[in-house]
């Protein structure tokens, strides 16, 4: 048995000491980060991967806003590889594989297919890649007639204006407009269709200068994996669908089975960029480290409806886990990013947390009531609430036993309550509009800090930062006190 001396420290413990500041407006200060060392981000902000988080919906408006959503994985492999693809084809330059349809099918037929892809237009094909036609809402939705064939209402092949392969954008955006059209099919020399360009996905480029991209123009989006024996098949499926990084998110990631998987995903998927957790001692961070991975996401029991600490005594405060894993990874010698996983209440958490070494932190409760995460509305004396749920929670640990468990096993293994030890909780939380408004308060809040600290950069906030822990005097005397609030 051994005892630290050191106090474990979390948000609340400790203030950020103001530096001598040339910054003369938040505005002129830079959030930019990394996720991986080979993907940055516009804000250091990523949604958790909690089944009433991220789904396609969140991950599309993190990414927009400058940050990244992470798929969870509490779901079938081919809903997870839907839902990678949905981010994927939400914007870029061009879509590599739009969304075809026969000639012969019908003009209900298509309509379907949009309204369920939530897409503008479709590819007419006559089988392989040939291009013979294309048709859009404009031709289907105020058609008479159902059941006609599409190829009475779509554009017919001579009549469509296509362009070659290494078109420019600023030449797509020129040919859109002087030709009015609202899609441009982008045609090789053989007449081989190689991808669809539309004027809704050159705005959407325009609209959000911030958005965290690909080289393609494609919206970026991780995915989380967890050790199971179908875990390699679902990487294998999610690096197909083009997820950019992937989360191989369990609640002890310090562990000898964790370690394994990283090895097998390195030979396996050699490129692939792998974030690992979670840790929180420096012990954990240096192993994550040195197996390779490219990113570390730290905290054990921190977050607002997890109860690890309560059932099981292990964890370590929030801001110490930060710290303790920083000095680990610098240890192993790997310049890269450790990720604060848990325990925000407010911005000035998200400053402490970055102060303390983090290269982004990981939202969950904060964000799950709002409008893009996938948790289910209830209603509660008239005011609107979302239901948010640990990832350990029993709901949680029952869905994910029923997604694991083969169909043919009895219905009684399936719902077998009593085995489960939960370490997470089922809530509510207040709706809180949509998550580009909580992010606008949430970065406004770190653009403060940062030129309190005298920081233009986080990495000069990693420099200049300097705590001092607090009393519960001193923490009382940090929000409103001996005023009545209107």
């Amino acid at each position: 048995m051994k005892i630290r001396q050191a106090k474990g420290l979390t948000f609340d413990d400790v203030l950020l000491v103001p530096q001598r500041s040339a910054i003369r407006s938040r505005n002129d200060v830079n959030t930019a980060t990394r996720l991986t060392p080979a993907i940055s981000m516009r804000i250091p902000v990523i949604s958790a991967n909690m089944d009433t988080v991220t789904e396609a919906g969140m991950a599309i408006a993190m990414a927009r806003a400058g940050g990244i959503g992470i798929i969870h994985r509490f779901m079938t492999i081919e809903q997870q590889v839907q839902q990678v693809r949905r981010v994927k084809r939400a914007e870029g330059f061009m879509v590599e594989h739009p969304r075809t349809i026969s000639r012969r099918d019908t003009v209900g037929r298509a309509r379907a297919i949009m309204d369920e892809f939530d897409v503008g237009g479709l590819v007419v094909r006559n089988g392989g890649d040939e291009l013979v036609g294309l048709v859009t809402q404009r031709d289907v939705r105020l058609a008479p007639d159902r059941n006609a064939p599409v190829e009475s209402v779509m554009t017919p092949p001579d009549e469509l204006i296509t362009a070659s392969p290494g078109i420019s954008i600023e030449k797509a955006r020129e040919m859109l407009h002087s030709m009015r059209l609202e899609k441009l099919p982008v045609v090789d020399d053989a007449g081989k269709l190689v991808g669809l360009i539309t004027a809704q996905d050159i705005l959407k480029q325009n609209r959000h200068p911030d958005a965290t991209t690909d080289e393609k123009g494609r919206l970026r989006v991780g995915a989380a994996i967890g050790v199971q024996a179908n875990d390699i098949e679902r990487t294998a499926a999610l690096t197909e669908a083009g997820a950019d990084a992937l989360v191989l998110d369990i609640a002890h990631g310090h562990a000898d089975h964790c370690l394994k998987m990283i090895e097998t995903l390195h030979q396996k998927f050699p490129s692939a960029q792998i974030i690992a957790g979670n840790v929180a001692s420096k012990a954990g961070a240096y192993d994550l480290a040195m197996a390779g991975v490219d990113a570390v996401k730290v905290g054990v029991g921190p977050g607002s409806i997890c109860t690890t600490r309560i059932v099981t005594g292990f964890g370590v405060p929030q801001l110490t886990a930060i710290m303790d894993s920083v000095s680990g990874v610098k240890e192993a010698g790997r310049n890269i990013p450790v990720i604060a996983d848990g325990g925000l209440k407010m911005s000035g958490d998200m400053v402490k947390a970055l102060a303390a070494g983090a290269a982004a932190v990981m939202i969950g409760s904060m964000f799950a009531g709002t409008e893009e995460s996938p948790g289910a509305t209830v209603i509660r004396n008239g005011q609107k609430f979302k239901v948010v749920r640990g990832m350990a929670s029993l709901g949680a640990a029952m869905g994910r036993r029923a997604a694991e468990t083969p169909a043919d096993e009895s219905a009684e293994s399936q719902q077998d309550w009593d085995k489960v030890v939960p370490e997470g909780i089922e809530a509510v939380v207040p709706y809180r509009g949509h998550v580009g408004e909580v992010l606008y308060q949430m970065v406004g809040g770190l653009r403060s800090g940062m030129s309190y600290g005298g920081a233009r950069t986080i990495p000069e906030l990693w420099a200049n930062a300097e705590f001092v822990e607090i009393t519960p005097a001193g923490r009382r005397e940090s929000h409103s006190h001996d005023v009545d609030r209107v």
